[in-house]
């Protein structure tokens, strides 16, 4: 007996304002401190915000940082179910507040100087 596994794909969750202008930095996602969905995946949603100095050092990990330490916002999901994996993180663009999961705290968004949040 073999085992199935069902995949469900969905549009791209779009969080930017103005799709044609921003820019992305590579990055790994931290899987630690995420929980399990009904379907027992762990996503990181579009529109996290981050931090964990991955700016200064692209061997540290992406990890949640809605405060001072801010240095970029999740571009897609992404699945870390079974550890930290590939992501992208906008560091430059025009944001729509009300597609991020999370506002971004008063400190964030002062600590990303390039990314403007709109309405």
């Amino acid at each position: 007996m073999s085992k199935f596994v069902e995949t469900t794909y969905t549009n791209k969750k779009e969080i930017l304002k103005f799709p044609d202008h921003y820019v992305n930095l590579a990055i790994t996602v931290d899987d630690a401190g995420v929980t399990a969905n009904a379907e027992g995946k762990k996503i990181v949603p579009a529109g996290t915000i981050l931090g964990g100095g991955f700016l200064t050092d692209d061997t540290k990990l992406a990890v949640k940082s809605n405060d001072e330490n801010a240095e970029g916002v999740l571009f897609n999901d992404t699945d870390v179910t079974y550890g930290p994996a590939s992501g992208a993180a906008l560091i430059h663009g025009f944001l729509a507040l009300d597609k991020l999961p999370e506002a971004p705290s008063t400190e964030a968004a002062a600590a990303l100087k390039q990314i403007t949040f709109l309405k």
